[in-house]
């Protein structure tokens, strides 16, 4: 017999060798019926899987982040099958879970048209309805190249996957057989509601030396519900996408013969970015942070010291020939690190002179892949929230906390705070050529860094293969409107790079030792966080970063000169303010001012020149009163000093 502790923490025995799915039978018809696979120790399993052992058990369902991958990795099956019912001439290439659905690469094909969806989704309804069931088996390297005879791309992964020694395993749906590891669901019953969501191009395996396919992109729920509430969902992210808004407001741009990702951020966006980063230099500067400024690029002769030569050659932009050693090389630099090392080098360091706490408005440069391009989240050249902490190991703890605590507030600042979760970053042990050092220095790294972790209870997960070269850290990982993830701000602890440098300082006991080094951001890469605040508030930025914080509407021409007075006292108070000088109905200016965003419109007219005072308007709650100018400028004044996040609340009147 054996013990399985389960997600409530009560303990079961079971006759060694019982399935996942026999445990959930055991538990109720319900789970059972629901269960999509299972986490054996943390490791996510089939439900087929055999537990020969103490364990600790959770049924994972489509609650779960890894039942919706089973189940949409099912999915993937069914709509594959359905392609090989329409189109028998397809092949077949990876159909991965992702996010939010799933994508598969499909040879042979021509990419399909949004009006060949609805005959593919009809034939994924028959196999649905059909009740497959989906069953596993292991087979042998001989035997997989017969049952995948004709499918090119099967067959390349099957021999490669027989070369590394790995287990091969193949799952079977009525007449459907693919080459996967899993894990899937039981049968194809439960796939209730699908949609087919897009179909694109793509080279098989990233490679535009290879074929291209076609690939299908769909999503799939157990409930029509469920799926007419993440479409609309989808529908409100098209709506929010910093891609259409950003361009529709104008805050950035893109032009072909600039070049795929490097955007021309206009006025409107540069205004944004501008109040960030004076908000964020004179914040370090608050917690003792010194601001340095150091070279775009340097000879790779700095980057072989610090390790990015050997490790991120391929993502860095290379002025001259990388292997001609006889001549000199520069590159742009892909992070500031080993530059900003230098201003410890320049001179001898004492332990009184730790921490030293260095930052810098960084603007960096990567060679992205072309897919992976999209508006400012992911671009060539940013500029980020660089810093980096040169400090004594009993400095670390209370640094990092210090790193992450700046994190925060910036977040809670520009309201992004509840959008975020965190991942400890950890390297892959199985994959030695990735990262520097030995396994006794990444244990002691990622060791200091879990007790830190845990001593904050700051609640993560962990991302195996996820680390630095050079050490571990916690992401602050964020999702666009479409949930696509990526990181906004990472804390990184580094204990390798000091001796790489020769970066020493002189301990109490008059000798010389390595500090640590924290590498962190405060707010992240300030392209990637304007996207993020478009898609938060739709456009509508809080007050103290709009462009335009207030527009002037005079009702008409006579009334021009106490709309210029009212003009240059808001510029004087440090208003970000316009005045909309056009012959037009005020109904209609007023109307433009709100689709651009603007947090106040001020109509003037004749009673309000008279009186010294604005009739208020606001970008969400319409007719706000009228206000003497005074009272309106010390109400903005205060919102953009406390940095609200939505526009000050004035008692709404009839219009």
């Amino acid at each position: 017999m054996i013990r399985v502790t389960l997600k409530d923490q009560s303990v079961k025995e079971f006759e060694a060798g019982v399935s996942v799915i026999d445990v959930a039978r055991s538990l109720g018809a319900g789970l059972a019926k629901a269960a999509c696979c299972g986490k054996i120790d943390g490791e996510v399993v089939d439900l087929r899987t055999s537990i020969t052992k103490d364990c600790n058990l959770e049924i994972c369902t489509f609650s779960d982040e890894e039942g919706k991958k089973a189940f949409w990795h099912t999915a993937a099956h069914v709509m594959a099958q359905a392609v090989q019912h329409l189109f028998p001439q397809a092949k077949f290439g990876i159909g991965p879970a992702l996010e939010n659905g799933w994508y598969y690469d499909i040879g042979g094909v021509k990419p399909f048209t949004p009006d060949q969806f609805a005959s593919i989704e009809a034939e994924m309804k028959k196999i649905v309805k059909a009740d497959l069931p989906v069953e596993k088996r292991i087979i042998t390297a001989e035997e997989g190249r017969t049952l995948f005879a004709g499918q090119d791309y099967k067959l390349e992964l099957l021999e490669e996957y027989a070369a590394k020694g790995w287990e091969l395993s193949v799952y079977t749906q009525g007449d459907f057989t693919d080459l996967c590891a899993g894990p899937h669901l039981m049968s194809t019953a439960p796939i209730k509601a699908v949609k087919l969501t897009q179909a694109t191009s793509a080279y098989w395996r990233g490679d535009a030396s290879r074929d291209s396919m076609c690939r299908m992109y769909g999503t799939a729920y157990p409930k029509a519900s469920e799926l007419e509430a993440y479409l609309q969902q989808q529908e409100e992210a098209r709506r929010r996408d910093h891609n259409k808004i950003g361009r529709e407001l104008e805050y950035f741009t893109t032009v072909d013969v600039v070049g795929q990702g490097l955007p021309i951020i206009l006025p409107n966006g540069a205004k944004v970015i501008q109040q960030l980063q004076r908000w964020i230099e004179d914040t370090e500067e608050q917690r003792g942070y010194q601001l340095t400024k150091t070279p775009y690029m340097a000879k790779r002769e700095l980057y072989k010291i610090s390790g990015h030569w050997d490790h991120y050659l391929d993502g860095m932009f290379v002025l001259g020939d990388p292997h001609d050693e006889t001549k000199e090389c520069f590159a742009l630099r892909p992070m500031t690190c080993p530059f900003q090392y230098q201003v410890f080098l320049n001179r001898a360091r004492s332990y009184r002179d730790l921490p030293m706490r260095l930052g810098e408005t960084s603007t960096l440069f990567r060679n992205e892949d072309s897919g992976e391009m999209h508006g400012l989240i992911r671009v060539r050249q940013f500029t980020i929230s660089e810093g980096h902490l040169i400090l004594r190991p009993d400095q670390l703890e209370e640094e990092f906390r210090g790193c992450l605590e700046l994190a925060k507030y910036c977040l809670e600042t520009v309201g992004l705070a509840e959008d975020v979760s965190y991942r400890f970053s950890q390297w892959d042990p199985n994959r030695t050529d990735k990262y520097e050092g030995t396994a006794e220095q990444w244990e002691e790294a990622q060791g200091a860094m879990k007790k830190i972790l845990d001593h904050l209870e700051l609640d993560y997960k962990v991302g195996i293969d996820e680390a630095a070269f050079y050490g571990p850290k916690l992401d602050i990982q964020i999702k666009n409107v479409f949930g696509k993830e990526d990181t906004l701000i990472t804390i990184q602890i580094d204990m390798l790079l000091a001796q790489k440098f020769g970066m020493t300082y002189i301990g109490e006991d008059g000798k010389e030792h390595y500090p640590y080094i924290i590498h962190r951001t405060s707010i992240g890469c300030y392209e990637r966080t304007l996207a993020l605040l478009l898609e938060k508030y739709a456009g509508a930025l809080p007050t103290w970063l709009m462009p335009t914080q207030a527009m002037i509407v005079p009702i008409s021409e006579k009334h021009h000169d106490y709309a210029q007075q009212v003009l240059q006292k808001l510029k004087a108070a440090g208003i970000r303010a316009e005045a909309d000088w056009r012959s037009e109905k005020m109904g209609y200016k007023i109307r433009e001012a709100q689709l651009k965003k603007i947090p106040y419109m001020l109509v003037v007219g004749e009673k309000e020149a008279a009186e010294q005072t604005v009739a208020v308007r606001t970008r969400k709650e319409g007719n706000g009163g009228v206000m003497s100018l005074d009272d309106f400028i010390a109400l903005i004044q205060e919102e953009i000093r406390t940095k609200q996040t939505s526009v000050s609340v004035i008692e709404p009147k009839n219009d």
